[in-house]
C-alpha cells in the first residue's frame, strides 16, 4: 500500500472511530467503525492492534483539542473569561462525546500517547489557573488539574435527562465556576492530586 493510501486510510478510521465512539462510547464495534471508514476490518488492525489502541488514539485527539483551546486562551486579555471559556469547552467535548469519559476510566496509563497529552492538558489548565488567580478570580488552593477533573461533573450531573433538556449541562457549570471564585471561600478537604497521580 502506498504512502499516500496508508496516511488516508489511517485518517478516514480516526475520523469513524471519533463519531463511533461519539455516538455509542465503548460498546462501538470495529465493525461498525471499519464499514463507516468505507474499509475492511483488516485495515482497522493493520493502523491499530486492538480497539482500546484505537480508543487510546481518539481520546489522545479529544484532549490535544481541549489543549489548542487551552494555549488560544492563554494570553487572552481577561484571565477570568479565558478560563471559564476553557472549562466550557472542555464540558462541550464531553457532552458530544459518550466515550470520553468512559475512555479517561477505562484506558490504561501506559496508552504514551494519552500520558503525554494529559501533560500538555495539565500544563495548559495550570497557565489558565494561574493568570486567573494573579487576577484575583479564582481561589488560590485550585489547581490547574482541579479545572480538568472537574470537566466531567457538568456533563455527568445531567447524563440521564440530557436528551430532555440538552443545555442544562451549563447550569450545573455555572454552579462549578461560582464555586471556584474566592469570595467566602472555605478551606477544602483533600489536597490537589500531583501530577504523576493524574498520568500515570
Amino acid at each position: 500500500m502506498k504512502r499516500a493510501d496508508a496516511v488516508r486510510n489511517r485518517r478516514l478510521l480516526m475520523d469513524a472511530a471519533a463519531a463511533e465512539f461519539a455516538e455509542n462510547g465503548m460498546e462501538a464495534s470495529i465493525t461498525r467503525i471499519a464499514s463507516r471508514a468505507g474499509v475492511g476490518k483488516g485495515t482497522v488492525f493493520r493502523h491499530f492492534d486492538t480497539k482500546e489502541q484505537l480508543l487510546a488514539e481518539v481520546f489522545s485527539d479529544r484532549l490535544e483539542e481541549l489543549v489548542e483551546a487551552g494555549r488560544k486562551l492563554a494570553d487572552a486579555d481577561d484571565p477570568e473569561a479565558a478560563l471559564f471559556d476553557f472549562m466550557t469547552v472542555g464540558v462541550e467535548i464531553h457532552v458530544r462525546d459518550r466515550s470520553f469519559c468512559q475512555a479517561a476510566a477505562a484506558l490504561s496509563r501506559s496508552e504514551a500517547s494519552v500520558r503525554a497529552s494529559r501533560e500538555r492538558l495539565a500544563d495548559v489548565a495550570d497557565t489558565l489557573v494561574a493568570r486567573a488567580q494573579r487576577a484575583g478570580a479564582v481561589r488560590d488552593d485550585v489547581t490547574g488539574l482541579d479545572i480538568v477533573l472537574l470537566l466531567s461533573g457538568a456533563s455527568q450531573a445531567v447524563l440521564s435527562i440530557d436528551e430532555a433538556v440538552p443545555e442544562l449541562w451549563r447550569r450545573y457549570l455555572a454552579m462549578t465556576i461560582d464555586g471556584l471564585r474566592p469570595q467566602n471561600a472555605r478551606p477544602l478537604p483533600v489536597a490537589a492530586p500531583t501530577l504523576d497521580q493524574f498520568t500515570g
